[in-house]
């Protein structure tokens, strides 16, 4: 039987890791075709090799515009077209006031605002009538973490930013959805705090009591990216366990 995204051509942005590389593994058992992006060649090799023939490799840093662009002109190249776009790539450094740098300001709004606004519009010219466009958010942006302030904060960002492509809906002919993900079991996250620590927190703040699998928040993002939400755009989904309204 078919996959739900059988002959589609989906782009994934920071598909090495965590979140990213569950999504590209979830797409590619769905019959698409995957471009993952990294920073990292080496880490971009092993994820390719995991996901399996379906994928293509692309080293690219979404702060970069030249990559962007050398990125797009190999999909053009080889694939044509976007069915599916992810726009997952992210970077959080944690600090509070008092204790930013502008190192790291300036690298998580690069990153995480300048990089997916750049990653989505020069998607542009090669996106599919009624494409799905997804942009993954967090749910510290509903519900401020305050050692990640800056984070959250570009987050957010997103959340506007998806709302206003929305209603260009209709004359884009692309739809437009923001997943945010409430804590999961990342490498990033359990490098940064510890699996004990992490599960800790799971415990006393997430209402399901535990951490996302990031294998959740992939069939997540495969409804967003399916059919099955032809008529969804505009929208924020909160795969959270429940963290944001708790």
């Amino acid at each position: 039987m078919p996959g739900v995204l059988q002959d589609k051509v989906a782009v994934i942005t920071g598909g090495t890791s965590g979140i990213g590389l569950a999504v590209a593994h979830r797409f590619a058992q769905e019959g698409a075709r995957v471009f993952v992006t990294g920073r990292d060649t080496d880490r971009l090799e092993v994820a390719v090799k995991e996901i399996g023939p379906a994928a293509t490799g692309v080293r690219a840093d979404v702060a970069d515009l030249a990559d962007l662009e050398a990125l797009y002109a190999r999909v053009r190249e080889e694939a044509g077209r976007v069915d599916v776009l992810v726009a997952n790539a992210g970077v959080g450094v944690p600090a509070s006031l008092g204790d930013h740098t502008e190192a790291d300001v300036d690298l998580m709004l690069a990153v995480n605002v300048k990089g997916t606004l750049f990653t989505v519009q020069k998607a542009l010219p090669l996106l599919t009538e009624n494409a799905s466009v997804l942009v993954v958010g967090s749910s510290n942006s509903a519900r401020p973490n305050g050692d990640l302030e800056i984070y959250s904060a570009s987050k957010a960002a997103l959340t506007n930013l998806v709302h206003s492509w929305a209603r260009q809906s209709r004359e884009r002919r692309f739809r437009v959805n923001l997943l945010s993900p409430g804590p999961t079991r990342t490498p990033a996250l359990l490098g940064a705090v510890g699996p004990e620590a992490a599960d800790g927190f799971a415990e006393a703040t997430v209402p399901l009591g535990r951490l996302a699998d990031p294998a959740e928040i992939a069939d997540a993002a495969l409804f967003l990216a399916s059919d099955a939400s032809s008529f969804v755009t505009g929208a924020e989904l909160f795969a959270d366990g429940g963290y944001t309204r708790a």
